[in-house]
């Protein structure tokens, strides 16, 4: 055979080996790019379920803080203020009112409603633009008796923050405490309260097509791993924002069905007050009926148990849903207070 043609013949096979090449090498390429596109497709769904659940869960937080505050302003308050217009109020010589003789009002506890009480009166009444959200969620998140002392840490009480003040202390509780306590702290929160942070997802997708084509899928068979992790992570952020909406919004209920409750026996108690006047504008208790005694006592009660859920946390310090939040969410109050 002719050298030409064996030159020729060795020419052509390699150039047809060459396209193979390049055909699988394209193929190879077209592959990691769609994995890639997935891989970050996935990061991107997951980011705006993410900010979704966040955005309910803050929300929940923010109508519990306002039912707090409204339940603080409008039945606490009045409550403590009628029933410190009645003297004499002497609960120990009630033989056969059981009412009576389970409750037990002590002056702490009055004092203690008393400025929890005007504190909310303070906070609604106190600016035309109202309580910040950020510290509407603080207020939902903490228990009150926290919510209106001092916070461990910031020397403030949380209830007299506002904006970013208060948004940041809120974020720090709910990503599982501080840093040096082993917890996430305001990072962890963030993904809570303030969106998953793009950064590091989208760090993730920095893919950049080589001119080697396995080793662009070796790399975006890497990013689709590790976009299966942040899924995964995005998928436990959303079920604990869903847990805290569900948990924040029960609660709300309940406060606001005992709020008008407590409502109407301030209303029933204040009548007492203005049927026993003294001339002073109190009542002596001596002069109630064994039945005014006993609705004066249920009102008490009342208001001792809705005074236990404020001072109730939603979440505990390492950012968990607190079991003694579950047990209020799971009580029928209406049975209780019958």
């Amino acid at each position: 055979m002719p050298i030409p043609l064996i030159i020729g013949g060795l020419a052509a096979a390699a150039g047809i080996l060459g396209v193979k090449k390049a055909y699988d090498a394209h193929e190879t390429n077209k592959c990691a790019e769609s994995i890639n596109n997935r891989a970050e497709s996935d990061i991107n769904e997951a980011k705006r379920d993410v900010e979704r659940k966040r955005s309910d869960c803050q929300k929940s937080l923010e109508r519990l803080g306002t039912a707090k505050l409204n339940v603080l302003n409008q039945g606490i308050l009045p409550f403590v203020r009628a029933f410190s217009k009645i003297k004499n109020i002497e609960l120990r010589d009630s033989a056969g009112l059981d009412e009576l003789a389970k409750f037990n009002m002590t002056k702490e506890e009055l004092a203690d409603m008393q400025k929890m009480g005007s504190l909310a009166e303070s906070m609604v009444n106190g600016s035309a633009g109202g309580v910040a959200a950020g510290a509407l969620a603080a207020i939902g998140a903490y228990g009150a008796a926290t919510t209106f002392g001092v916070v461990a840490g910031t020397g403030t009480a949380i209830g007299t923050l506002s904006g970013v003040a208060a948004t940041n202390a809120t974020l720090a509780f709910l990503g599982g405490g501080s840093l040096a306590a082993g917890g996430f702290g305001m990072a962890g929160g963030m993904a809570v309260l303030g969106g998953l942070v793009a950064g590091p997802a989208l760090a993730v997708m920095g893919f950049v097509m080589s001119s080697k084509a396995e080793e662009n899928l070796e790399k975006a068979r890497a990013n689709r791993a590790e976009a299966e992790k942040i899924v995964e992570q995005c998928k436990t952020v959303c079920s604990t924002c869903l847990c805290i909406k569900m948990r924040c919004d029960t609660i709300s209920g309940i406060l606001n069905r005992l709020n008008s409750r407590l409502a109407t026996a301030v209303y029933t108690i204040e009548g007492f007050i203005v049927r026993h006047d003294d001339g002073t504008g109190s009542a002596d208790y001596r002069t109630f009926s064994a039945d005014e005694k006993k609705k004066l006592a249920a009102a008490g009660a009342l208001a001792k148990s809705i005074k236990s859920i404020l001072d109730t946390p939603v979440l505990t310090e390492d950012g968990k849903l607190t079991t003694k939040s579950e047990i209020i969410a799971e009580t029928d109050y209406d049975d209780d207070m019958d």
